[in-house]
């Protein structure tokens, strides 16, 4: 979330980030949030009787700043069919390995447990299918020897904060449009995949 908020605004993005909301009210992120004068909320689940309590509260919330695209970044909450399909074409999010590879949790160590030689992350657009969804960019890593899931994961956040906000740009921008047969192009083909190099 910080990485996108810096880029919209050091890169001057015609977009601004209108609101924070998190499913945990004592994320950090929220104070360093509100600490840049943007609106941040917490919303836990477990004041709620359902998911779908939860979600069409989430939704509420959500509307209420009236945004054109809802970036998903570290919300570790499977959203229900109902949610994603009201903002179907605008929800969108980051997995931490290069889908559709490793879906769901334990990705890094999912990786190391096959021995891939590269790993990485996927920026898509969200559909009711968990960690599915057409793909805007990726990232990649290499895994190196004597790696743990905690040293990937340091590395994949690295290209994290280099292809989410450059996917979040292309949308701002108005650049991206998904074809007929869901899948993503990005006017002016910019290059949709970032090497993360170790020196």
């Amino acid at each position: 979330m910080q990485a996108l908020v810096r880029a919209c605004r050091g890169e001057s993005w015609p977009a601004e980030v209108v609101a924070v909301i998190s499913s945990r009210p004592d994320a950090a992120g929220l104070d360093w949030a509100r600490g840049q004068g943007i609106p941040a909320q917490g919303l836990s689940h477990k004041d709620y009787p359902s998911r779908e309590a939860f979600d069409q509260a989430l939704a509420a919330q959500i509307d209420r700043y009236r945004p054109d695209y809802v970036l998903l970044a570290g919300f570790m909450r499977v959203l229900t069919a109902g949610f994603v399909s009201r903002y179907a074409g605008r929800l969108v999010n980051i997995h931490p390995s290069l889908l559709p590879v490793f879906p769901g949790l334990h990705t890094h160590a999912q990786a190391l447990a096959t021995g891939v030689r590269v790993h990485g992350c996927t920026v898509h657009f969200v559909t009711p299918v968990l960690d599915h969804g057409p793909i805007i960019a990726q990232g990649c890593v290499p895994v190196l020897a004597g790696d743990t899931p905690e040293t990937l994961a340091e590395r994949v956040l690295c290209a994290e904060h280099t292809a989410y906000p450059a996917a979040a740009r292309w949308l701002a921008e108005g650049r991206v449009a998904l074809t007929a047969d869901q899948r993503v192009e990005v006017a002016g083909d910019p290059q949709r995949l970032f090497m993360l190099e170790i020196q």
